[in-house]
């Protein structure tokens, strides 16, 4: 299957080749290499966002912030930096996942199929993943046919984790977007929420996984 794919990336040489390798493995793909461009566009008009960090005219961190502002378009980072509090800061703002430079083309080009094949299957406001379904419209989740009666909290936090599934996703984004931090309190009581949730869920509980020193994801593997 056929996607429309983003690279934003200012290294001429590494852009070239991930962009020919792309288009050899059936993707449409485009190519900005600035930040400025990539605050112009609008991220929901692709599969998949594949983003530089250190870019001329904004940086990759901002760039990624805007974009997850209004869409849950996939996003895979590109940066040189190892250091460990920038990957955790480009989870925390939304990103699918982290690649670390240098790397060969063929890597990216692997990582990239990879998420692609994660998406959920989301049909007139229907996300579905695995066992696991979630009625936007009707604002009602199901495992296996049985429908779950969740809090809001609930609903909201595994509409979330439904919308990427196999991503990690940040507790302070989770605390900011999911609970209302005035009335909800912090990262305790988002923890509480998630166990309740998962108890909820029964055996495709097993999904929502713990990612230390991140937050949560909704795992891949068949429910223990």
């Amino acid at each position: 299957m056929a996607f429309r794919i983003l690279l934003v990336e200012d290294d001429e040489k590494l852009g070239s080749q991930v962009v020919e390798q792309l288009r050899e493995a059936g993707h449409e793909a485009a190519w900005l290499r600035d930040g400025a461009s990539a605050l112009r566009i609008e991220p929901r008009d692709y599969g998949l966002l594949v983003l530089d960090l250190m870019l001329p005219g904004a940086h990759g961190l901002d760039v990624l912030k805007h974009w997850r502002s209004r869409s849950d378009s996939p996003v895979l980072v590109l940066s040189a930096k190892t250091d460990t509090t920038i990957k955790v800061r480009a989870l925390e703002l939304g990103a699918d996942d982290y690649l670390t430079k240098p790397f060969w083309p063929e890597e990216l080009i692997a990582r990239v199929s990879a998420r692609l094949r994660r998406p959920a299957l989301a049909r007139e406001g229907v996300l579905e993943s695995g066992t696991i379904r979630v009625d936007l419209n009707a604002r009602r989740a199901f495992v296996e046919e049985r429908e779950i009666e969740l809090t809001r909290v609930e609903f909201e936090l595994l509409a979330s984790f439904a919308r990427r599934p196999g991503a990690a996703i940040a507790r302070s984004w989770l605390v900011e977007h999911v609970l209302d931090p005035e009335r909800e309190g912090g990262e305790r009581t988002l923890d509480v929420h998630v166990s309740r949730l998962r108890k909820k869920l029964g055996s495709a509980g097993a999904r929502i996984e713990t990612v230390w020193g991140v937050g949560y994801r909704l795992g891949e593997g068949s429910p223990a």
